[in-house]
């Protein structure tokens, strides 16, 4: 699936994804807040949880093994390829700061249910954000959104990291991007690939809640989040007055579908 189909079929997912929350409790988000530049290891309950490890009956794609990373230099080089720059977001988007982090870290919730960035460990190849921003205008709020990419050495820790996304919140229900601003009242939702809602990754989380900086008024957030073999993409979306839910999902869904496709685009074969 590429480019259209694939953001039509997220936006989908995602709309039944959030029709479907009402059922679930517990909050998480940290890792994917626009400050944290997270890499996707945040959690909640859910009604779907990819298994540790598990190996799909089938998947979206299935890549070149030569073109797939092995080392933390290749691994680098295509998390950099495919994670989003502020014009790819659209017109008018310009870089936050600090506009990326530190190459060689991830993101990682502490003791104190704090999102600090650490040393990328051994499996992790590689992990680059992006932070973008749109000012506000014609009536509406800033939108503040993250790309991330995190190549993995194997599917197993791809498929980890998505797991520990579902799980974390259990242990962290309210979390701290920064010390300015925190992320609350979240659901999540894991769809595996072959369902009727998701068929563009081999797995996928969607978490949605409240984003709320400096003390000010709470806002819409999305966290977005969508596996390929080794590599894990994910977006967040951070709204204001004036966005409504439907925008930001499709802001989100038609991020997540670009890098998807970019993925697609550089590891398969000829």
């Amino acid at each position: 699936m590429r480019g259209r189909g694939v953001s039509l079929l997220l936006a989908g997912g995602l709309l039944a994804g959030c029709s479907a929350q009402g059922t679930d409790t517990g909050a998480s988000g940290g890792s994917g807040s626009p400050s944290a530049g997270a890499t996707g290891r945040s959690a909640a309950g859910a009604t779907a949880t990819p298994s540790a490890g598990a190996t799909p009956a089938s998947t979206v794609f299935t890549p070149d093994a030569s073109l797939v990373p092995r080392t933390s230099g290749d691994g680098a080089v295509l998390a950099d390829s495919v994670v989003l720059a502020p014009a790819d977001w659209g017109r008018g988007f310009a870089a936050r700061k600090p506009a990326a982090s530190t190459p060689g870290t991830w993101a990682v919730l502490d003791d104190d249910c704090r999102w600090e960035r650490e040393k990328t460990p051994p499996g992790v190849l590689a992990s680059s954000s992006r932070y973008s921003r749109l000012p506000a205008g014609d009536g509406k709020g800033a939108v503040q959104v993250t790309a991330a990419v995190t190549v993995h050495a194997s599917v197993l820790g791809a498929d980890e990291q998505l797991s520990t996304t579902l799980e974390e919140v259990l242990r962290c229900p309210d979390q701290q991007p920064r010390a300015n601003e925190r992320i609350t009242g979240l659901n999540s939702l894991g769809t595996p690939f072959g369902t009727r809602e998701q068929e563009y990754a081999d797995d996928s989380v969607l978490e949605a809640g409240q984003y709320v900086e400096n003390g000010g008024a709470a806002q819409p957030y999305r966290w977005m989040v969508a596996r390929l073999g080794t590599v894990v993409a994910a977006v967040s979306v951070t709204g204001a007055k004036g966005n409504t839910e439907q925008e930001l999902n499709q802001l989100g869904a038609d991020a997540l579908a670009k890098m998807l496709e970019r993925i697609q685009q550089r590891l398969k074969g000829k």
